[in-house]
């Protein structure tokens, strides 16, 4: 599961991904670099007032919020804190959370220079930071809604990360600890879920079958991986209220 990525600069989403600054850049914003869970940060989708075809950037929550929540931090019904920045492919069909923005196509696309994943092959937690190997930035599947704050009004967009079962990858599959209650292939290691700049368009506008057919674990001739420098490491991600 991916807990923290870094976001290209504000310039750089938008000439990769060819949205139009005047009309869509939100405004006052600048983006955020190191992105933690309940950042604000960017995230594209099909703009929703346009009746011909666009990509809209949007400010929003890294952290679905589900419905019954009675603040932007996602919680359950009974009020217990919910971590919703990773949404496992394998049953969102039904989950609470994600079965409403998937069933209706609120699909996005989640712009990153980099993400990080822990590696614990050594008995310890090394970070390691994966970037493309040809130096795109990633553009990450993902699911997004809006929730409405029923005290103060407040709209509050929101994502979450898709991730896909990566046993046996050769990259991937090393990634994250060892559940030590399961056998050794079917660990149900995670793996992010890149889109190729040819299926952009496709993964925004596409039938919920069609979107199917776009889970796929990554090649690994996709990655350029290392493990993370000290120098490297960004702060601790910021306390945010409740």
């Amino acid at each position: 599961m991916c807990t923290r990525y870094i976001s290209p600069e504000d310039r750089e989403i938008e000439d990769f991904w060819r949205i139009d600054r005047r009309k869509h850049r939100p405004k006052d914003w600048k983006n955020l670099l190191t992105v933690f869970p309940l950042s604000q940060a960017t995230f594209i989708r099909r703009a929703r007032e346009e009746v011909d075809y666009e990509r809209e950037l949007v400010v929003g929550q890294w952290g679905m919020i589900p419905p019954w929540s009675k603040t932007h931090v996602p919680t359950t019904a009974r009020g217990t804190r919910l971590s919703t920045v990773n949404a496992r492919t394998k049953g969102m069909e039904k989950s609470p959370t994600y079965k409403d923005a998937w069933a209706r196509g609120k699909r996005c696309i989640i712009p990153a220079a980099s993400f990080d994943e822990p590696n614990w092959e050594t008995g310890k937690n090394v970070w390691w930071r994966f970037r493309r190997a040809d130096g795109a930035p990633w553009g990450l599947a993902g699911l997004w809604s809006t929730w409405i704050d029923k005290e103060t009004g407040e709209v509050w967009d929101n994502y979450t990360m898709l991730t896909l079962n990566a046993d046996g990858h050769p990259l991937m599959g090393r990634m994250h600890k060892l559940d030590p209650k399961l056998p050794p292939d079917q660990q149900d290691k995670r793996s992010v879920i890149p889109l190729e700049a040819q299926g952009f368009d496709r993964w925004l506008t596409c039938t919920v079958e069609e979107a199917k057919e776009m889970l796929k674990v990554p090649p690994i001739e996709l990655f350029a991986a290392r493990a993370v420098d000290e120098d490297d490491r960004p702060a601790a991600a910021p306390v945010t209220p409740a």
